[in-house]
């Protein structure tokens, strides 16, 4: 067995802790949650939208199954697994989470053109004013809708955001069937390479 193979490719719930209700999630819909976010942070990762788990918890990709917490740990960006519960952790790290679109739905697709648009507007304005090194949108049909970016693929953009570097990963959902835990581990170790940051 190989170190990443052996790595968890799931967080696991706090002990003591359930998850929403049924109507705690549907009384989520049109949520938004705090940013994650510090002054000169070395990434900004930037989700699409928040989902109706995260926003019923107030934790970014928080919904069981999501694999941003164990990438972003198979990328070597975190020394051990964290649990959605612990993101306030991730600017000791160098590292923060935003969205594109503030507004919490079942499904990203829900959101509009119009609505993505004005994310990368307002997530601009945001990146000039923090000052991140690197800005990672994780998910591409995101990133070219709201970018106006058609043909933009994965991994470092030729494009700059605000004087940070640009990078979109893959989006870590797990309905996102084109990449494995292993993959979008990879996906995240690139731009940890790419970053130079030291193994935390």
């Amino acid at each position: 067995m190989t170190p990443d193979e052996a790595r968890p490719t799931r967080a696991v719930t706090p002990p003591g802790t359930a998850g929403p209700t049924r109507a705690e999630l549907a009384a989520a819909a049109d949520r938004t949650i705090p940013d994650v976010l510090a002054p000169g942070l070395a990434v900004l990762f930037v989700g699409i939208n928040p989902g109706l788990w995260s926003a019923a918890t107030g934790w970014h990709f928080a919904r069981p199954g999501n694999r941003f917490w164990p990438a972003l740990h198979r990328g070597g960006f975190t020394p051990r697994l964290l649990h959605p519960s612990e993101q306030d952790e991730l600017p000791a790290l160098g590292l923060g989470i935003t969205n594109m679109a503030a507004r919490a739905s079942a499904r990203a697709d829900e959101l509009s053109t119009e609505e993505l648009l004005d994310g990368a507007a307002i997530l601009t304005d945001k990146v000039a004013r923090y000052r991140p090194r690197w800005v990672a949108v994780v998910g591409v049909t995101a990133y070219r809708i709201g970018f106006q970016r058609p043909k933009a693929t994965f991994g470092p953009q030729p494009e700059s955001l605000a004087g940070a570097r640009l990078w979109v990963l893959p989006n870590p959902s797990g309905l996102n069937a084109h990449f494995t835990p292993v993959t979008l581990g990879l996906a995240f170790a690139e731009l940890r390479e790419a970053t130079e940051l030291p193994a935390p």
